[in-house]
């Protein structure tokens, strides 16, 4: 572990604001979850540049500016309690919405990373994430409806299943999109859906099924 991932992970979170990033329950959940925990040893040195970073299996740790905008935007949009993560990765994604949302729901589709990603936030104290293995594009309909619900990869289009499992009012983002992604906001209202282009982005595909 990095002797002095404090002043790191702070230096961090100010660029973050300096980058745009104003909600400060966000900016401190970034100051305070060591992103080194989430990244393997040799990459560590890395750990608190602004960048996205391999963590096996084809996957990365999204970069951290687009970790706190993504949840920022939910926070902007009024959510504040249940929310749905598909996509845990390395598990860092989830920590920030551990600290700044009240219960998150998690779905990943390898079964390695879910492990490992279990293992990180409880050596972190963080057991208001539930998890599950499995298919993504499916979302997790029994605990449905969320009010929030972020896509850590890319799809062709949003899955149906995802919308049908927001809450009324409830908000997606997600990344859409090839070659040519763009992260939007999605807010239900009954069975209506509004849509909303946020920014140009680049995720890894959002693959459907699992892997044991």
């Amino acid at each position: 572990m990095l002797a002095n991932y404090t002043r790191s992970a702070k230096a961090l979170s100010d660029l973050l604001q300096r980058e745009g990033v104003e909600d400060t329950q966000v900016l401190s959940a970034i100051a305070n979850i060591p992103r080194h925990v989430f990244i393997d040893d040799v990459l560590q040195h890395k750990a608190y540049e602004n960048t996205a970073l391999p963590i096996g299996q084809g996957q990365t740790i999204s970069q951290p500016y687009i970790v706190a905008r993504m949840t920022e935007l939910l926070r902007l949009a009024g959510v504040r309690n249940k929310v749905l993560e598909i996509g845990t990765g390395s598990g860092y994604q989830t920590a920030i919405l551990a600290k700044t949302f009240t219960k998150i729901y998690s779905v990943e589709r390898i079964k390695a990373l879910q492990w490992q990603a279990k293992r990180r936030l409880h050596q972190l104290d963080l057991y208001n994430v539930s998890m599950k293995h499995g298919d993504g594009w499916q979302g997790w309909q029994s605990q449905a409806p969320f009010d929030g619900i972020i896509v850590t990869a890319a799809a062709s289009k949003v899955p149906k299943d995802l919308l049908a499992q927001l809450a009324d009012g409830g908000v997606l983002l997600a990344p859409i999109g090839e070659s040519d992604q763009k992260l939007i906001m999605v807010i239900r209202n009954g069975d209506d859906y509004t849509e909303h282009v946020i920014a140009p982005v680049r995720f890894v595909p959002l693959v459907p099924g699992d892997i044991e």
